[in-house]
C-alpha cells in the first residue's frame, strides 16, 4: 500500500501544476483537458500517434534501464541514437542495388552495432583508465551529432536539395506501415520484442544474473567469480545497441531522411523514463506510453488553444524534482534506521 502513495501523489501534483500552467497561459483548464483527451482518444490517428512517439522512447528507455541496472550510468542515449541512425542511413542509401527488405535487416544490424560501439568506448575507458562514463557519454553525444551534421552536408546530402539532410529513403527500404493512413510502423512491435527479449535475458538467464549482481554489488560479484568488467562492457553494448535501434526506427519508420534534429531530445527523456520505471522493462513500456500521450495531448492543446507546448517540458522537469525528492526521502529513512540500529 505504501508503494502506491508516491505514484498517486505524483499524478495529482502533476495534474495540479499542469492546470496552474494552463491558467497562467490564459486558458481554461477544463477546456484544455477536453482537448488533451480528445487529442489522444478522440480519433484513431491521435491514439496511434502515441504508439509512434512511444517507439523510440521504449528503445531508449530500455537501453538506459539495462545500463543503470548493471552500474553503467549511460547518459549517452542521444548520441548512440544518432550513430544508429547514421549507420542505418548509410546502409539504405549507399546500397541501392540490394533488395529493400535485405537493406532493412542490414540497417537493423548496423544500427545496433553502431550504437553499441558508441557506448562500448566510454565503458572501455572506464574499465581501462577509470574515467567516469557519465562525463564520457555526454561528450560522445556532441561528437555523434557532429558526425551526423558533417555527413548530411557531405557524402549523404541530398544532391537535389540545398538543405542539410539526406536523400529520401524509398518505401521499399523503410519499415512497413501497419495501419494506413496512420504512421504506425513495424518499429513499434520491434520495440515490444526488444522489451520481451531484455526481460528474459535479465530475469531468466545466467548472463542477466551476472549483469544484475555486478550492478548491485560489484565487490560481491567479483568475490563470486563474476567478471565484473566484462559485464560492464556487455551492458554498455546492449544499452547503446538499443539506443541505436531507436535511431533506426525513427529514420526508417517516421522521418525517412537523416536530419540533425532526428531525436528531438528523446535520448535525455529516456533517462527520466528509466528512473520512473525503476529500470524494469515492463515499466519502461508503460512510462514511455505515458510520455508519448503527454506529447500528443499537449500538441492538440497547442493547435486548438494556442497553449505553449513548453508546458510539457516544465511538467517533465517537475516530475524529475518529484523523483529526486523521493530519493532524498529514502536516503534519509535509511540513515535514520542506521542511527537507530
Amino acid at each position: 500500500m505504501k508503494k502506491l502513495i508516491f505514484p498517486c501523489v505524483a499524478v495529482v501534483s502533476t495534474l495540479l501544476v499542469g492546470a496552474l500552467l494552463v491558467v497562467i497561459a490564459g486558458a481554461s483548464p477544463l477546456l484544455a483537458a477536453q482537448y488533451f483527451l480528445y487529442g489522444i482518444l478522440g480519433n484513431l490517428n491521435g491514439f496511434v500517434e502515441i504508439l509512434v512517439k512511444a517507439t523510440p522512447l521504449m528503445f531508449l528507455g530500455l537501453g538506459v534501464a539495462v545500463a543503470f541496472r548493471t552500474g553503467f550510468f549511460n547518459i549517452g542515449g542521444e548520441g548512440q541514437l544518432y550513430m544508429g541512425a547514421l549507420a542505418a542511413a548509410m546502409v539504405t542509401l549507399l546500397l541501392p542495388g540490394v533488395p529493400g527488405a535485405v537493406r532493412v535487416l542490414l540497417a537493423i544490424a548496423a544500427s545496433f552495432a553502431a550504437g553499441g560501439l558508441w557506448a562500448f568506448l566510454p565503458a572501455y575507458l572506464k574499465n581501462r583508465l577509470g574515467i567516469s562514463e557519465t562525463v564520457n557519454t555526454i561528450m560522445f553525444n556532441y561528437i555523434a551529432t557532429m558526425f551526423v551534421g558533417i555527413s548530411i552536408r557531405g557524402f549523404l546530402q541530398d544532391p537535389a536539395d540545398y538543405l542539410p539532410q539526406s536523400a529520401r529513403i524509398e518505401e521499399a527500404a523503410s519499415l512497413p506501415l501497419l495501419l494506413r493512413p496512420t504512421r504506425l510502423h513495424l518499429g513499434f512491435f520491434l520495440a515490444l520484442l526488444a522489451v520481451a527479449v531484455v526481460w528474459f535475458i535479465m530475469q531468466r538467464t545466467t548472463v542477466g544474473f551476472e549483469l544484475r549482481i555486478s550492478g548491485s554489488n560489484a565487490r560481491g560479484a567479483a568475490c563470486m567469480g563474476i567478471p565484473v568488467r566484462r559485464s560492464l562492457l556487455l551492458s554498455a553494448v546492449i544499452s547503446g545497441g538499443l539506443a541505436g535501434l531507436a535511431g533506426m526506427s525513427e529514420l526508417l519508420g517516421v522521418q525517412h531522411r537523416l536530419l540533425e534534429n532526428l531525436s528531438g531530445g528523446n535520448g535525455y527523456t529516456a533517462i527520466l523514463i528509466a528512473l520512473m520505471a525503476r529500470n524494469h522493462p515492463l515499466g519502461v513500456v508503460l512510462v514511455s506510453l505515458g510520455f508519448a500521450a503527454l506529447q500528443v495531448g499537449a500538441a492538440t492543446m497547442q493547435r486548438q488553444m494556442g497553449i505553449p507546448n513548453a508546458i510539457v517540458s516544465i511538467l517533465t522537469g517537475f516530475i524529475v524534482l518529484l523523483i529526486l525528492c523521493q530519493g532524498l526521502a529514502e536516503i534519509r529513512r535509511e540513515r535514520r534506521k542506521e542511527r537507530l540500529g
